[in-house]
């Protein structure tokens, strides 16, 4: 899962049948410094989102990609990637920090 702002949204003249009432969001993914910085820059290439939840333009989401996209729709749909959550708040904790010690394994 990767986390992106709202840019905009797609408007169609004609619809697939399995995405009736789904709407189609740009996400510009964000980069790992950008959220460090609580900035709202994006730093990624922008993708087209399938969306039911409907966040509003700016608002920070969470995006899956790949054939995980498909899994909320009920019949095989051809969806690269899909909002699957909206942001509220979030902590930040930079990749590759380690645990303190003896906290190994615990969860």
């Amino acid at each position: 899962m990767r986390l992106g702002l709202v840019r905009g949204h797609v408007v169609l003249s004609r619809g697939v049948p399995a995405l009736q009432g789904v709407r189609l969001l740009l996400v510009e993914p964000v980069t790992a410094e950008n959220l460090r910085a609580r900035n709202r820059r994006g730093g990624g290439k922008t993708l087209v989102v399938a969306d039911r939840l409907s966040p509003a333009a700016g608002q920070l989401v969470g995006i899956v990609e790949g054939s995980e996209a498909a899994q909320p729709f009920d019949v095989p749909t051809a969806v690269d990637a899909y909002c699957a959550l909206i942001v509220n708040e979030y902590t930040f904790e930079p990749p590759g920090v380690s645990e303190p010690d003896g906290a190994e394994g615990r969860g």
